[in-house]
């Protein structure tokens, strides 16, 4: 399938923009985006997804072609799963399958956590698991350990002001820098999607405040050790990312009721260097109508 161009929709928590492909009649899947990155990044996924699948991919807000609202407290992450929430109750999506990578996994959690008895299943890519309170340590400890020079982007986006002012007229080295494959190149359609988005006024700050809101969304996630998910779920591994080291997957069986992992020899962005396998992952998960 491939998916729609960007549609807009407004709803009480904003404007904000969202792609569908496959089956309009067929079972509800909702992809989430990372940073930094947009709906775009499940055009190529999509393309191997077996039929009777519904895709539905939003734009989050500040990204994509969704809004760009200043203030860091837009981009908690459980503010940005309301903003998910609010599209899917316009569109009219009540039950539904759900798939989240980098951030996108993250607010793919706290969809969860918000509406469990609407998710079927639950599929996570390349990120932390938010109850995984005991793994994340670990992979503090590991990093504290090291040099930590992966997360030096993290730190220059968290300092106020820096992404505004050098960020602008240099959106494609910014973008390439991250989204080059690690195995595999990334799609170069979805590289000048990404540029393109970067250069809409706006994007920089916008992008940044993923990484501005997070110390608020960390005390959060820290009252939530005692979390058990009941989705069903599977989390699938690039394992070749420099930032969410293997140490994340520490303890993950300990979190859900129910989790398979499956690795596939990617880098961070597995579902754009390995489109095919990552969809096959889906596809021996999901359930199609």
């Amino acid at each position: 399938m491939y998916l729609s161009e960007a549609k807009t929709l407004s709803t009480p928590r904003g404007t904000f923009t969202w792609r569908e492909g496959g089956d309009s009649s067929g079972a509800p899947v909702v992809m989430i985006h990372g940073w930094p990155e947009s709906s775009y990044c499940w055009e190529h996924t999509g393309r191997h997804l077996k039929e009777g699948l519904r895709v539905i991919a939003p734009d989050l807000r500040g990204l994509g072609d969704s809004e760009r609202t200043e203030g860091q407290q837009h981009y908690m992450k459980q503010a940005l799963a309301e903003d998910v929430v609010s599209m899917l109750d316009e569109l009219g999506i009540r039950e539904f399958q759900l798939v989240g990578h980098d951030w996108g996994g993250i607010v793919a959690q706290e969809v969860a956590l918000a509406i469990p008895e609407r998710i079927q299943k639950m599929v996570i890519m390349n990120i932390a698991i938010i109850n995984n309170l005991k793994g994340n340590m670990e992979v503090i400890e590991k990093v504290r350990s090291g040099s930590g020079k992966a997360y030096w982007y993290q730190h220059f986006q968290q300092a106020p002001g820096l992404a505004e002012a050098m960020i602008p007229g240099n959106e494609d080295t910014w973008i390439r820098f991250f989204v080059n494959g690690v195995v595999k190149p990334i799609p170069e359609d979805a590289v000048a999607e990404y540029v393109r988005m970067y250069s809409i006024p706006g994007t920089p700050g916008a992008g940044a405040s993923y990484y501005r809101a997070f110390k608020e969304d960390a005390k959060r996630w820290a009252t939530l050790s005692g979390h058990k998910w009941k989705i069903p779920s599977l989390y699938i591994y690039g394992n070749k990312d420099k930032v969410i080291i293997p140490e994340y997957l520490n303890h993950i069986e300990d979190c859900f009721e129910e989790i398979r992992v499956e690795q596939v020899d990617a880098g961070h962005f597995l579902q754009e260097e390995k489109p095919e396998e990552v969809a096959g992952h889906m596809n021996g998960f999901f359930d199609a109508r």
